[in-house]
């Protein structure tokens, strides 16, 4: 009794220390991540002087009207409402279209199903540098650039392959009988989706939507070079603003970053555990 019981001890004290480097390790990890955000946020309440002297120092007196001057010199609360209305707009298409498209990909028997998905995959791998320049003359001859609607339409497209992707994962985790027997009582294929398809996969949408909004939040790239207007520029395209090529606003710039953050981290803060389970089932089932 006496060795069983030493057994355990032994294997109970393994387990501790494993957990305790795990804990080590998070604990690491979360500083890693944390800390660069802890810099931004005390470096923006500090004047250009003192940050070149002493750029991990404390501020002595906090200077609030960084906020104030990037927000107005920045135009932060006009690029801030481009940005809302570019990524909803965007979000709305890609859901829709994106989960009818999973839909009929893993639910509906078709013989190209498999290629079908295969082809939105490859969306995937494709950098969006590749497909710019001819992006940019297209739309040039169709007066879409200086336009909300010149980056709405490329963010629908890049925003496709993932979201079809992870919803077919999702609607391939719902057992097939739950869609028989609506059949059977009279649902078409459009009432299924609507009915027992959204339903039971509401946690893939908010998944994709929440990846699919931030990820548009905070894209730069085609922003910079279908917008030139300054009342179109959405809100990393202002920031740029703060760059000069003889001087640069530091301290207002990391306000106006911290400005920029916030959305994406209440966004987090409020669905990480959704995202975390959403993710996990969609790739095990995917």
């Amino acid at each position: 009794m006496s060795a069983k019981t030493e057994t355990i001890s032994v294997a109970n004290r393994k387990t501790k220390v494993i957990h305790g480097f795990i804990y080590a390790f998070l604990i690491i990890l979360a500083l890693i991540y944390l800390l660069p955000l802890a810099w931004v946020v005390i470096t923006s309440l500090k004047d250009d002087s003192v940050l070149m002297i002493s750029p991990w120092a404390l501020p002595e007196r906090p200077m609030w009207e960084n906020y104030s001057f990037s927000w107005v010199m920045g135009h932060l609360g006009t690029a801030t409402l481009n940005s809302f209305i570019v990524c909803s707009i965007t979000l709305v298409f890609s859901m829709v279209f994106g989960a009818m498209a999973a839909f009929g990909i893993a639910k509906m028997r078709w013989k190209l199903s498999k290629l079908v998905l295969t082809y939105f995959m490859v969306g995937m791998m494709i950098p969006v540098h590749c497909v710019l320049i001819p992006l940019f003359v297209q739309f040039s001859s169709l007066k879409l650039s200086n336009s909300l609607i010149g980056i709405i339409i490329p963010y629908i497209t890049f925003s496709l392959p993932i979201t079809i992707y992870i919803m077919a994962g999702f609607f391939e985790g719902i057992p097939n009988e739950l869609f028989e027997s609506a059949c059977i009582d009279g649902c078409s294929v459009y009432r299924m989706f609507t009915t027992v398809g959204i339903p039971l996969a509401k946690t893939g949408f908010m998944v994709t939507g929440l990846m699919t909004f931030v990820g548009n939040w905070n894209e730069l790239l085609l922003a910079m070079v279908f917008i030139s207007k300054e009342a179109k520029k959405t809100l990393p395209v202002s920031l740029t603003k703060f760059v000069g090529p003889y001087h640069t606003n530091y301290c207002q710039m990391f306000a106006a970053i911290v400005i920029a953050v916030i959305p994406t981290i209440i966004v987090y803060c409020l669905f990480a555990n959704q995202i975390v389970e959403g993710l996990t089932a969609g790739a095990v089932k995917g």
